[in-house]
């Protein structure tokens, strides 16, 4: 049974205490599956998707992104990679500056939201060297790293929803 979706966006959080669980392989091949699906410039899907779950790799990656312990201790670390020259071919400079990184952020958008739906819980990292990151999965020197999911059963106590901005706030209509 999985959420309504704007149940998912109201309740999700960043959760940075996991428990050593480790999610079941269908769980989350459904929750790649969506970050597979997110839309991209071109239909080009110029990302590429490591998960990681090896100690060794998850403490190289954690050390990467600047000692940050939900890296390590999070059973599931999902690596988004863009592959720049893919969205190049296509849109030149632009594709290979921004579609692709705007495309991957929204595959992992997909990743965090499938994720809530699912039941387990997740934390965006987006603070990292890049190029140890890279090292650390040993990715071709092409592909760029834009995020890092942690993934795994919450060990932390549910929290309240988060305060947001008002609408009049942040909408401007022009018509």
């Amino acid at each position: 049974m999985t959420k309504d979706i704007f149940d998912c966006i109201r309740e999700s959080h960043s959760v940075r205490l996991f428990k050593s669980e480790q999610i079941p392989e269908p769980t989350l091949t459904r929750i790649l599956d969506a970050g597979n699906m997110a839309p991209s410039a071109g239909n080009l899907q110029p990302w590429y998707f490591y998960v990681v779950q090896d100690s060794s790799v998850k403490a190289k990656l954690a050390e990467a992104s600047f000692d940050q312990e939900q890296v390590s201790d999070a059973p599931t670390v999902v690596v988004i990679l863009a592959d720049p020259a893919r969205s190049n071919e296509k849109y030149g400079e632009r594709g290979a500056q921004l579609y692709c990184l705007q495309d991957s952020a929204a595959a992992a958008q997909n990743i965090l939201l499938a994720a809530e739906g699912l039941g387990i819980a997740a934390c965006w990292v987006g603070a990292f060297d890049e190029r140890k990151v890279q090292e650390a999965v040993e990715a071709p020197p092409r592909l760029r790293a834009v995020a890092m999911i942690c993934l795994g059963y919450s060990g932390e106590q549910p929290k309240e929803y988060k305060e947001r901005l008002r609408l009049n706030e942040v909408v401007k209509f022009i018509h």
